[in-house]
């Protein structure tokens, strides 16, 4: 095999910069973009000469946020979504801190110092927070999915059902995914004393902790039920929030809390780690759901951590 040369070289770049080009017409036509920015209308059907951008703003294209751009154009036609995703704002620079939602009072906990309960962060931002409980279903491809469309995600995690996997989660850590807890058993947390509570969710702090090198912040309550116990034993583990939800999607459907069933500005979506043993379809079919309807209406997918 001959060794790579300039002149390889040279062509290598020339290909890279074609291929940008290609992937921002083809972006800029598929989305009616106007000629060059410039805000005329773009011309009638029929053949056409396409201008290609400036050389130099051609390279900050194929090296900078157009080509992260032209990799999402991609990966949305690869997966088979109707749209491509839009990416979330920058993070807020000042974070703030959630209410616990109207009817999830403990006696008033907050006051008290005891984690928040909230179901949507508060924000102006068209953002919503997809989060996945369990750890169940161990689907390499929507590993895969989630990387190539670059969707962030939070997980919390049960040790009964990760503990011959702990491998698979290691993989989202490593991609930035925050892992969290929800419970070593998965248990009705208000049936128990506040010392089972508290070893259940003790527990599944040390278990996150000594796999992947963080203890968690954040703990979901199995089903969503808590009493005053869980919250107590939750602080003493390290908890400083409680996620619930107000919407959860499935493969093929979407369910809500709210009367008026629609998305708004910083609500958490649940859905969990499953396949076709419990649903009509895969995680990958779960995250087209998902991303069909929060991008029709004008959302993109934060990242929770990034909020709270």
């Amino acid at each position: 095999m001959r060794p790579v040369g300039r002149n390889d070289e040279s062509r290598g770049r020339r290909a890279a910069v074609r291929g940008a080009a290609a992937a921002l017409a083809a972006a800029a036509l598929a989305s009616g973009c106007t000629d060059g920015g410039s805000g005329r209308a773009a011309p009638g059907p029929g053949p056409r000469p396409l201008k290609a951008p400036p050389a130099r703003a051609l390279h900050a294209y194929a090296s900078g946020p157009g080509r992260a751009h032209a990799a999402r154009v991609a990966a949305a036609a690869r997966w088979r979504l109707s749209a491509v995703p839009l990416a979330a704002p920058p993070p807020p620079a000042r974070k703030r801190r959630p209410a616990t939602r109207e009817g999830f009072e403990v006696d008033r906990h907050e006051e008290r110092g005891l984690p928040p309960v909230f179901t949507t962060v508060p924000t102006e931002d068209k953002v919503v927070f997809l989060t996945i409980d369990d750890g169940a279903e161990k689907d390499p491809e929507f590993l895969r999915m989630t990387d190539e469309l670059d969707i962030p995600y939070t997980v919390f995690l049960s040790d009964f059902l990760i503990k011959k996997g702990y491998g698979y989660f290691g993989r989202m850590r490593d991609r930035g995914i925050g892992l969290n807890n929800h419970t070593l058993h998965h248990p009705y947390l208000p049936a128990l004393s506040y010392r089972q509570q508290k070893r259940e969710i003790c527990g599944m702090q040390d278990v996150v902790e000594k796999r992947y090198g963080r203890r968690p912040t954040l703990f979901r309550p199995p089903y969503g039920d808590y009493d005053e116990d869980t919250l107590r034993a939750a602080k003493s583990c390290g908890v400083e929030a409680v996620p619930l939800w107000n919407e959860e999607v499935f493969a093929d459907r979407w369910e809500y809390r709210e009367w008026d069933r629609d998305l708004h500005p910083g609500d958490i979506v649940l859905t969990h780690f499953r396949g076709r043993d419990e649903w009509k379809g895969t995680m990958r079919d779960m995250v087209r759901t998902f991303l069909e309807k929060v991008t029709a209406k004008g959302y993109a997918v934060g990242r929770l951590e990034d909020y709270l």
